[in-house]
């Protein structure tokens, strides 16, 4: 009897929960079209997960599942999974812990080792594989290695837990600049993700990684990558950047920053920057010019943590899917990739709704990614405040509205999710890769799930195992997956163990994104001993049928100087002329390449000093600057009159004789309307933590570059100023500047 009533029990729990995980998301008030009624006054109270996971609408037949809450996690900003599927966790415990950012540099932060060991999908075991941290911002795991990088430094070390502890026990420098970073930490890099080319990318930050001997080796890229928080990458190498700062849901994605920077204004399909949120968003930089009338964000803000989905525990029709986290409008978007003769341009999958939108004030999606299971993984910060003190401080609209709402007083929490399906099961088997055999890895090249083709590629690139070297070579010459194809030519090539005979027989593959890889992977034998016979080979990809091809031949034969190179991209310049994509990317690596000597020869006639000051300010205004102003220092443009930030380009304030004013913007920030003209952003932040010589640096440069003709700034010049400023914790206004 007593059996019979634990069964009934059990039963009854078990149906609870299966009501529950599959009703959650529709016990919302709709209106006559199924459209959510608009929440106009949200409990800003912090709830529990599952609390939380009831007040998130997701799209027909998806539900989520608690993976972590606290205080397992806490403040949680990225996950990344080891070769058997063992999750670690960043958290930045220090982020905005009052409204002023307190103690924001203190090494209190961790990184968190999570394990399920019974394959239930819910994280049961917790260590602290590192603690006192500042900030940790990036972290990759090689093989029972843990790459990571903290805030505020440009270090990277690799971690190691030699004892099978839980805790890292080994620490040693992977690539070492300590130089520092001093910009805000929403500034700063991000991602440290290891692509298909086995290069290792970042943004902010111009250059890419390549793992040899135990170092990272830094590659310098033609193009800058204007994106923050996050960096996403396809089953093809394509990446995807987003960026808070310049308001901007996706870009960085027509071509690699290593070949240059291209933007088309319509690769945003029609409505794509407007987020669509179910309930009012009051804490907004930028202020109600931000806000529909209704009270809602009416434009992507806080663009962060984008992934494209490459799993296999999903509908078949979400993968290559781009996904980007919207925290301040508590959102996720999804959006379809279409690629047009080579062009591609993103699209909401949904009309005027999002993937998931949730009426938790305090849904923070900061992160996302594909997990060994093949589905697709949220991290959920679940932090009160979502902007970096610069932004919250006397005087900015933010600060009032988190007051009012209580919303400083949320911390210390975090979620980690995962979306299901309904009529899928995610995968329950555990991975095996750190233990796997070579041979075994090379078959794990050709699994579903994206995930499990990565980490194989990488972990057989870094034991550099030469006995799989025929194993690998039959796949690429006899594999009907295209993308086992590709990730063994690309092991191949990382293992240095590729031969130009098959990288040029690959370049007569039935597959056009294999034709593509190789010709990609070519750029890697393009020097003295072995350029002519690829080049050769090559040039009878200039009428390959596919625009993809075209254009990846293009770009890799971009920095070759050999005659038969540039005679290959002229001939495609003239046989397609309506291969958009082609056509814009030559053009503005010419108009790139006529800037940059201008520049030089401009720079040959100051002295040494002066040119050594003008350089580090380009870099600067190109990491940070350019994110609000445009590469070009014409602004960023939101619509036909609107701007993100002032132009820069024959600024009169930029040009005056007197530098006072520019230096105090730069050290204090400037909010609310120019000579009559309000700017999106509406508040310039201080800069006030970098040292003069910074300050100096970036005005020089902006002074002298986009049509300015102004003189150079001292850092005597900004000391002065600073000295004279220093009681100063406003941002200025127009008005008192002038």
């Amino acid at each position: 009897m007593k059996k019979r009533i634990n069964y009934i029990l059990g039963f009854v729990v078990l149906l609870t929960l299966i009501v529950t995980c599959k009703t959650y998301k529709d016990s919302f008030q709709r209106d006559a079209t199924g459209k959510i009624i608009l929440n106009t006054n949200p409990n800003p109270l912090p709830v529990s997960a599952e609390e939380s996971m009831k007040l998130m609408a997701l799209q027909k037949g998806y539900h989520l599942e608690l993976v972590a809450d606290e205080p397992m996690v806490s403040e949680p900003v990225a996950i990344v999974w080891d070769g058997n599927g063992r999750m670690y966790v960043a958290e930045m415990n220090t982020y905005m812990q009052d409204i002023d950012g307190t103690g924001q540099k203190m090494n209190t932060c961790k990184i968190k080792l999570l394990e399920d060991t019974n394959a239930d999908g819910k994280m049961d075991k917790a260590t602290v594989y590192l603690d006192s941290l500042v900030l940790p911002r990036m972290m990759l795991c090689l093989d029972d290695r843990l790459l990571v990088n903290e805030t505020w430094t440009n270090n990277i070390y690799s971690y190691r837990d030699t004892n099978n502890d839980g805790h890292a026990d080994e620490k040693v420098i992977v690539y070492e600049n300590n130089d520092g970073d001093q910009k805000n930490l929403e500034h700063q890099k991000s991602g440290l993700m290891w692509n298909l080319d086995n290069r290792i990318y970042v943004t902010v930050n111009k250059i890419r990684y390549s793992f040899e001997n135990g170092k990272l080796i830094p590659e310098e890229l033609h193009g800058n990558p204007q994106g923050q928080w996050g960096l996403g990458f396809d089953d093809y190498g394509r990446l995807f950047q987003s960026s808070a700062g310049s308001e901007n849901p996706a870009f960085g994605f027509q071509q690699s920053n290593f070949y240059g920077n291209l933007e088309f204004k319509d690769q945003l399909v029609g409505d794509f920057v407007e987020p669509w949120p179910i309930i009012v968003t009051p804490d907004v930089q930028g202020g109600l010019k931000r806000l529909r009338p209704n009270g809602t964000l009416n434009h992507f803000t806080a663009s962060t943590g984008q992934t494209i989905f490459r799993g296999d525990a999903l509908p078949a029709d979400l993968k290559n899917n781009y996904f980007v986290c919207e925290p301040v409008g508590r959102i996720i978007r999804r959006a379809v990739v279409h690629n047009n003769d080579g062009k591609i341009t993103l699209e909401n999958a949904y009309n005027q709704q999002e993937f998931i939108a949730s009426a938790d004030m305090n849904f923070r999606p900061v992160n996302m990614a594909t997990g060994p299971d093949g589905c697709l993984y949220i991290v959920d910060m679940y932090h009160g405040i979502i902007q970096e003190s610069n932004w919250t401080r006397e005087g900015s609209f933010l600060r009032p509205e988190i007051l009012k709402k209580g919303l400083e007083k949320n911390v210390g929490r975090g979620r980690i999710y995962r979306v299901v399906y309904d009529k899928i099961k995610p995968s329950k088997v555990k991975p095996d890769l750190l233990d796997a055999s070579s041979a075994k890895l090379v078959g794990y090249l050709n699994h579903p799930n994206g995930w499990w083709r990565e980490n194989a590629q990488k972990l057989l690139v870094l034991r550099n195992d030469k006995s799989v070297v025929p194993q690998l070579e039959t796949m690429v010459k006899t594999a009907p997956n295209h993308l086992a194809k590709m990730h063994a030519l690309w092991t191949l090539s990382g293992m240095h163990s590729l031969s130009k005979e098959l990288l040029a027989a690959t370049f007569k593959d039935t597959d056009a994104n294999v034709r593509k890889t190789a010709v990609w992977a070519s750029e890697n034998f393009m020097n003295a001993k072995t350029n002519n016979f690829i080049v050769e080979n090559l040039e009878a990809l200039k009428n390959d049928p596919s625009a993809d091809v075209r254009f990846q031949l293009a770009l890799s034969l971009r920095f070759n100087e050999s005659p038969k190179a540039k005679a290959i991209i002229n001939f495609m310049m003239e046989k397609y002329p309506n291969n958009e994509v082609l056509i814009a990317s030559v053009k503005a690596f010419e108009n790139a390449k006529i800037a940059d000597k201008k520049r030089l020869e401009e720079e040959k006639l100051m002295n040494a000093a002066e040119q050594k000051v003008i350089s580090e300010g380009s870099n600067i205004y190109k990491t940070l600057c350019a994110a609000c102003h445009g590469m070009d220092g014409k602004g960023i443009a939101l619509g036909e009159k609107e701007f993100l930030a002032p132009l820069l380009a024959k600024n009169k304030t930029i040009n005056e004789k007197n530098p006072q004013k520019a230096i105090k913007i730069l050290l204090h920030g400037l909010t609310g309307p120019i000579d009559g003209t309000s700017y999106t952003a509406n508040l310039m932040p201080s800069l006030l933590e970098n040292d003069d010589a910074y300050i100096a640096a970036v005005l020089s440069y902006v002074r002298s570059d986009f049509g300015n003709k102004a003189k150079m700034v001292t850092p005597e010049e900004v000391a002065k100023i600073r000295k004279n400023t220093a009681n100063r914790t406003l941002p200025y206004t127009a008005g008192e500047l002038n």
